[in-house]
């Protein structure tokens, strides 16, 4: 095994060093391996070949491709840079749009917020909403449409536009 490794070494190394685009660390980590490979394949090498260098290349090359996999299904490692740096979405720009939603909401009849809720909220056909709150469907067609009306003015009142 020393021997392999004394004439070897080298070579593999310049060779694999392409492989990993320079990464000299990386490269002797896969030498490394492809010769532990090379010790527990003993009984199957031939001896007897001029040179062992292209199965030696062909398992490096191998433990390159598959190291380039196992990177790709994982997800992308962070820096060193300090997280406060990592972009985060800002939740206060939804909180401030539920606080005023829900503000304009109170201000409307107890029957407009009724049929929202009924029919946008807990998103029900006009039919299904007549039968739960036991009205007719009309009613039920006249309600929503006045209660858009005076919600979207009820959020206008508020700031909000379209």
């Amino acid at each position: 095994m020393n021997e392999l490794y004394r004439e070897y070494h080298r070579p593999l190394l310049a060779f694999v060093v392409r492989l990993t685009a320079g990464d000299r660390q990386w490269a002797e980590d896969v030498v490394q391996e492809t010769m532990l490979r090379a010790w527990r394949s003993a009984a199957r090498l031939d001896a007897d070949a001029p040179s062992l260098m292209p199965w030696l290349a062909t398992v490096a090359r191998r433990i390159v491709i598959d190291d380039r996999r196992r990177k790709d299904a994982r997800p992308q490692e962070t820096g060193e840079e300090p997280l406060e740096s990592v972009p985060m979405p800002d939740e206060m720009e939804d909180l401030l749009r539920q606080v005023v939603v829900s503000d304009a909401l109170k201000s409307l009849s107890p029957a407009h917020r009724q049929i929202l809720n009924e029919t946008i909220l807990r998103d029900r056909s006009v039919n299904e909403a007549a039968k739960v709150l036991g009205i007719p469907v009309g009613t039920v067609k006249s309600r929503v449409y006045y209660a858009i009306r005076a919600a979207r003015i009820a959020l206008e009142e508020r700031g909000v536009t379209a």
